[in-house]
């Protein structure tokens, strides 16, 4: 396999190793959240601008 594309590199070696566990679908009981308590209080404190990534997509 030749690697000049890194990323589809990188996607055909996860495809490879997911594609060697096989793969069956877990009965779960669903799950239940919590009524969502809200504060008014709250305040969330800014970012500084290192902490940001730009959004592409």
């Amino acid at each position: 396999m030749q690697a000049v594309d890194k990323k589809r590199a990188r996607l055909n070696c996860i495809h490879h190793l997911l594609g060697q566990f096989p793969y069956e679908e877990i009965q779960r009981p669903p799950v239940e959240l919590p009524e969502r308590e809200h504060s008014e209080e709250y305040q969330r404190n800014p970012l500084s601008p290192e902490m940001l990534i730009p959004e592409i997509y």
